[in-house]
């Protein structure tokens, strides 16, 4: 457990020093703030806009770091060859892997509180300078406190693509991890309608087929009710509770299998 906790710190160390991870943070910040501006082109929806885009641009850039620093978690230690003076200390080698995985969703958490805080202190500038009338018309408060409902679901969403590009960065290149973990994105965000793929077709062999690769794709559209608050409708937190449940079991799958293939491999 201590190794674990080892490696999951030098991993933020090193997820910190990345210049690119300085820049995610800034351009992400640099957009809610331009938001603003977007904002003053539509009368008297400037918040509603500022929280469209605010919770958007946190999880496209969550999205970037999970995936450009999570491919290289492994890949880069091979290529290094620093792996072999790892795997040469008292190090169990599913302790590297959870380690890794462990350090970068830290990384991700420290990077979207930081980008929440910027969301925040930009509608708190707008409900300073907003007439009362127009506050009175919104849908939620300005500051609505229920907006974290969309991070936290958010952040298990990314917790969950972290896992996937980790399992692909055990056995594969950096480029191919990045495609394969884009595509798993994007068709985990459509999987629903695999569901439904029985009203389109006949041939008993493609519904099944259907079925099966909709129970295995990760369903990513139950993680998104950034819609849903931004409009100050209620997101139930056993909503919540079932659906980070799922995110976690998903995660924990993903993981033991990216252990049994890095356990497998041959790094001489």
């Amino acid at each position: 457990m201590r190794a674990t906790a080892w490696i999951a710190v030098n991993v933020f160390r090193e997820s910190v020093r990345d210049k690119v991870l300085y820049n995610l943070v800034l351009f992400a910040i640099v957009l809610m703030a331009a938001s603003y501006l977007i904002g003053q082109l539509t009368a008297g929806q400037d918040i509603k806009i500022i929280k469209d885009l605010g919770l958007a641009s946190i999880a496209i850039f969550g999205l970037f770091i999970a995936v450009f620093i999570g491919i290289g978690l492994v890949s880069k230690e091979v290529e290094r060859r620093s792996i072999y003076s790892l795997l040469s200390k008292p190090i169990h080698r599913y302790q590297l892997v959870l380690g890794k995985y462990a350090g970068l969703v830290l990384t991700l958490a420290v990077n979207i509180g930081i980008m929440v805080a910027a969301f925040y202190l930009v509608l708190a500038y707008m409900q300073w300078m907003a007439p009362p009338d127009m506050l009175l018309a919104l849908d939620g408060p300005a500051l609505d406190p229920r907006m974290l409902k969309a991070v936290v679901l958010t952040f298990a969403e990314l917790s969950v693509i972290t896992a996937i590009a980790l399992f692909f960065s055990t056995f594969s290149s950096p480029m191919l991890s990045a495609t394969f973990t884009a595509a798993l994105y994007v068709a985990g965000h459509f999987s629903a309608d695999l569901r439904n793929f029985d009203q389109v077709v006949e041939s008993k062999s493609v519904q099944t087929l259907a079925r099966a690769v909709y129970w295995l794709l990760p369903n990513l559209a139950s993680f998104d009710v950034k819609g849903q608050v931004v409009h100050a409708q209620p997101v139930p937190f056993g909503y919540m509770a079932m659906t980070i449940a799922y995110g976690a079991a998903y995660v924990g799958v993903l993981l033991v299998l990216a252990v049994l293939i890095f356990s497998r491999r041959d790094f001489k």
